[in-house]
Parts: C-alpha cells; sequence; structure tokens
C-alpha cells in the first residue's frame, strides 16, 4: 500500500474553495460572513433572521483513549466526507485546537490524513483568535477583581475564600500554583493564586453553552469570583466586569465557518476539554448548523465516559438538543493496549489480548446506550491491523447488539468512510432514538455524582475528602443544587485511577473538591488526581515546529 503522506503535507496540497462558495452551499449569504481571509469566516445571523432547526445530530466519541490514538476528528470529517459523497446535506461541527495539546502532545488537531478541516495550520494556531479573545475576558475579571481589593475592597471579599483564577492557553505546570501582588505596595496585596488553562477557563464554558450574546453576558455576570467572610459569593456583576467581559468576546461568540478536505462545510467554534471541562463545541454553532443542514455531525472530548456523557447531560439540557445517533469510535490498536500490550508492541497481532481489551468497548457501548441513542460503532483501521483482529472487534459489536462498520477515513477521506456513513443513514432513517439524560437535574449534587460514577464509571460508589464535602456544602449554599454536574477525572480510565485500563470494577471514585461554575451552570466536582493545568512532556512536540524560508510550516501533524 502507497504510504500516507505526513497531515500536514496533505494539507498543503490541497486546493481549497473559497469560502464564500462553502458558505452559498449552506444558503447563507455575504452579508452575513465577516470574511477572515479567503478560506475562513465567521457567521454573524442578525436577531430576527433565525432559520428554524431542520437537521438530524449525530454525536461522535470514542472508546477510553490510549497513546495508540483512536482518531474522532478523523472519523467525524471522514463520515461527513463520506455523507457529501452520498448526496446528503451535511455540516460537520467540531471544536477549536488548544494550543497547549498543539504544542504539547497532539502537534494537531482538525482531523488526520486525507479527513481533515482546513486550512489546518491556520486553525490549530490563532485560527480566528477567540481563544485570546477568552483569555483575555477571563484576564480582565482577573484584574477588576485584584484592583477592587487595592482600591478598598468595598464588596469585603475574603483574600483566602478567593476562586477564581488565572488562564493561558499553553501547558505550563509551573503555573498551578503561584504568588501574585509581591514587590511595591502598588502591585497590589500578595495572595496565593493559580492559572488554568483556557480550555479549563470557565468563560469558555460560558461561550460553548451560551444561546446568544444577551445570555452570554447574563452567564458571566453570574461568574463566582469568591466569597465574603460571611461567605457570601462575589459575583462578576458585584464587579462591574461582565459589560467589558462581553465586549471582548462580541466577535468570539460567531461561529467559525471553514471546509473539510473533500470541501463541504464544517464550524469550528469552542474548545473545552472533556476532561476537565464539558468538551462539547458551542451550542451556537450546533444550533446554527441543524438550521442550515439535514444532517449535522458532532464530536464530544474523549470517551462515553467524559465528553459524551456531558454532551447528553449538560449540552443537550442547556441547548434543548436532541441527538439521533451515535459513532462509537474505536482502534484494534488501542483495545489491544486496554488488553495489557505495550505500545511498541501493537503492530504484532495478538488475538488473546485483544479479546481482553473487549470489555472497554462493551462498557462505553452500554453507556451510549443508557442515553437512548443508537450506535453504529466505527472501527477505524490502521495499516497494521488483521482480518483476524478487525473482525473480533465487529463480532464483539454484534454481539451488544449494535451495528458496526469499518472505517478507513485517514487512508482514503470520504471513500473511506462510506460504511460508517450508510450505516448512520439506516439509524436515521428507522427513527429509533429515544434520547433521554442519565439524570434528573433537580436531584442533590452528591446523588447525580454517584448516578454518574456507578452507571457511567462503573464505580461501587463514591468517597468525598473532607474539602470536597465542604465544596458540595457551598455549592448548595450559593444555589448551585438544581443543575447538572461536570465531573473532572483521567480520560484514560473509566475509573479515577489512569492505569486502570480496559473495565475496572470494584473501585470507588474519590472527588477531592468542587467549585460552582455559576455562569456555566454546572458544578464541577475534581476526582482523583486530575488538574485544570496540564504540563509539558519530556519531549513536546513543539521541539520538532519551525517555519521555513518560504514561510512553509513544518512539524504539525
Amino acid at each position: 500500500m502507497t504510504a500516507v503522506p505526513s497531515d500536514i503535507a496533505i494539507a498543503q496540497r490541497a486546493t481549497l474553495r473559497p469560502i464564500t462558495d462553502v458558505a452559498a452551499d449552506l444558503g447563507l449569504t455575504e452579508e452575513e460572513l465577516v470574511l477572515y481571509g479567503r478560506h475562513k469566516a465567521k457567521i454573524v445571523v442578525r436577531p430576527g433572521a433565525e432559520r428554524p432547526r431542520r437537521g438530524r445530530l449525530v454525536l461522535v466519541t470514542g472508546i477510553s483513549p490510549t497513546p495508540a490514538g483512536e482518531g474522532k476528528s478523523t472519523c467525524t470529517v471522514g463520515v461527513s466526507q463520506a455523507l457529501r459523497s452520498l448526496g446528503e446535506d451535511v455540516l460537520v461541527c467540531i471544536r477549536e485546537p488548544s494550543l497547549g495539546p498543539v504544542f504539547g502532545i497532539k502537534g494537531g488537531a482538525a482531523g488526520g490524513g486525507y479527513a481533515q478541516v482546513v486550512p489546518m495550520e491556520e486553525i490549530n494556531l490563532h485560527f480566528t483568535g477567540d481563544f485570546h479573545a477568552i483569555t483575555s475576558a477571563h484576564n480582565l475579571l482577573s484584574a477588576m477583581l485584584d484592583s477592587h481589593i487595592h482600591h478598598g475592597n468595598a464588596l469585603g471579599i475574603d483574600q483566602r475564600r478567593i476562586t477564581w483564577p488565572r488562564t493561558i492557553d499553553m501547558n505550563d505546570r509551573a503555573l498551578r500554583h503561584i504568588v501574585v501582588g509581591l514587590g511595591e505596595m502598588s502591585g497590589g496585596p500578595a495572595r496565593e493564586d493559580r492559572f488554568v488553562i483556557v480550555p479549563g477557563s470557565e468563560v469558555m464554558a460560558i461561550l460553548c453553552l451560551a444561546t446568544g450574546q444577551a445570555d452570554l453576558e447574563e452567564r458571566l455576570g453570574r461568574i463566582i469570583v469568591g466569597l465574603t467572610r460571611d461567605r457570601r459569593p462575589i459575583h462578576a456583576s458585584d464587579l462591574k466586569a461582565h459589560g467589558a467581559m462581553s465586549l471582548l468576546l462580541k466577535d468570539a461568540v460567531h461561529p467559525n465557518l471553514v471546509q473539510t478536505l473533500e470541501g463541504g462545510p464544517a464550524l469550528v467554534h469552542g474548545g473545552p476539554f472533556g476532561n476537565i471541562a464539558h468538551g462539547c463545541n458551542s451550542i451556537m454553532a450546533t444550533s446554527l448548523g441543524l438550521t442550515l443542514a439535514d444532517i449535522v455531525l458532532t464530536e464530544a472530548g474523549f470517551g462515553s465516559d467524559l465528553g459524551a456523557e456531558k454532551f447528553f447531560d449538560i449540552k443537550c439540557r442547556a441547548g434543548g438538543l436532541e441527538p439521533e445517533a451515535a459513532i462509537l469510535v474505536a482502534t484494534v490498536r488501542a483495545l489491544k493496549m486496554h488488553g495489557g500490550v505495550a505500545k511498541q508492541d501493537l503492530t504484532r497481532p495478538d488475538l488473546a489480548a485483544l479479546e481482553r481489551g473487549l470489555v472497554n468497548l462493551e462498557a462505553h457501548i452500554a453507556n451510549i446506550q443508557k442515553f437512548g441513542v443508537p450506535i453504529v460503532v466505527s472501527v477505524n483501521r490502521f495499516l497494521t491491523d488483521t482480518q483476524e483482529e478487525l473482525d473480533l472487534v465487529a463480532d464483539c459489536a454484534r454481539r451488544m447488539g449494535v451495528r458496526v462498520a469499518l472505517g478507513d477515513f485517514w487512508a482514503r477521506g470520504g471513500a473511506g468512510g462510506e460504511a460508517v456513513a450508510r450505516e448512520v443513514l439506516d439509524i436515521l432513517k428507522e427513527g429509533k432514538a429515544t434520547f433521554r439524560p442519565l439524570y434528573d437535574a433537580a436531584k442533590p449534587i452528591k446523588d447525580k455524582i454517584e448516578t454518574v460514577a456507578r452507571e457511567i464509571y462503573g464505580a461501587d460508589g463514591v468517597d468525598y475528602t473532607p474539602k470536597a464535602d465542604k465544596a458540595i456544602a457551598q455549592c448548595q449554599a450559593v444555589g448551585m443544587s438544581e443543575t447538572p454536574v461536570c465531573i473532572a477525572k483521567t480520560q484514560y480510565s473509566l475509573s479515577d485511577d489512569p492505569t486502570k485500563l480496559g473495565r475496572p470494577s470494584g473501585f470507588r471514585i474519590t472527588i477531592r473538591d468542587a467549585y460552582p461554575s455559576a455562569g456555566a451552570g454546572f458544578v464541577v466536582a475534581l476526582a482523583g488526581e486530575i488538574m485544570t493545568m496540564p504540563g509539558l512532556g519530556k519531549t513536546p512536540a513543539a521541539e520538532s515546529m519551525r517555519v521555513l524560508a518560504d514561510g512553509t510550516i513544518e512539524g504539525l501533524f
């Protein structure tokens, strides 16, 4: 088989359509576009010009990720390309890449091979500036908070109970715990502080859950930055910061239009991580997509235990969305890792290890079925997969009563996704979805955490540290009892221990802390050792990146 070029080489060779032509395919006029060059645009829908929803929503999720790779974004783009080649009116809605993983581990996050969104380099780097706007809005609130305290603290904020961090879109472990206000007295009071990565910022979550500019500003005003000595919450609106924050986000709020390698439309907007946040692209992009196309494919971060659960329980509630199908991405390589094979040995056939690892696939199938959404398992093919291994995975899916098809998106683009696309079309034709969230949001916070832990993770129960108990009580005291929960935990395991692969059993989840995301509208519960500011590895992807003399970029892969 002919070797497939690198992702960036494929993207750089592509002939892109003018974005105005892509927009015209969706029925959009130039008056509804704000152009960012010839191949990117923001879509601005004026109040009163909204279209009715007509599309059908399909979620793409995956098994528990491994260093072997699964390819959810590649699958999402590839299936859309296949549906388009079959004559379907389809649109992709995915998240924007974060600079942290791009320069840390991924080296790029716009799909792969012949199933990418383009212009790939621009999407992976600064794109249309949305992440920078979110960073500025978040840090404006941080600056106004410290300035208020410096100038007399009229609101009586207890500096020991400030909960609002700062943010940056880069993996930097040195910023997890810092001290601010050092130096002269004009620098303000010294206190402990911390940074979170932008995809974990509450402003990012708010942007992705807001339904429009007015809702965005109202949600920003609800942000809780800390407490007074008598534990009264202080909101961004108390600091009169939410109007200016909304101003900084006035362009970022609009969805971004780009295209796939095969010229189909794609909305790339928002980027919360699925492990430390809710892991879904913006409601505004998804809702807009459902007015512009017959089928909308959207992706949720990591596995069904993280992004998919939060998509169903958080995003669908907030946006009034009704998903009708789900694609569950799996690979032979990843399942062999769940069966105990080391990464360097994955090219060797090992049916016994694959059989052991299939329990992870079974768990994720069972998870999605609990939401009443029909599934097709997409087995993303690698060149080293044997037919016997592929057949074993397919047999497992069929035993679980779900559809299964082979996906060869990376090497063949849309042509390699037709089998999966046809299964999706059959699911939509049958119309058997009975979507329902997992829990009643009005239940107590601990009940909701327990439900997710037992039903989705497979835990025997949940333990809480004293700190978590106090934090949950405080969430209830500030009126956050009847909201969804967003559990932050490792993506590598169904448990809160990243070393427990496959389908762990006989374990309990430990919640070590919790805090209210009042603007986003959910309570965040931190499980295990999950961190909201990642660090760089020993050999970050950034080491291989550079710009050549002719302006060509190397190292995004």
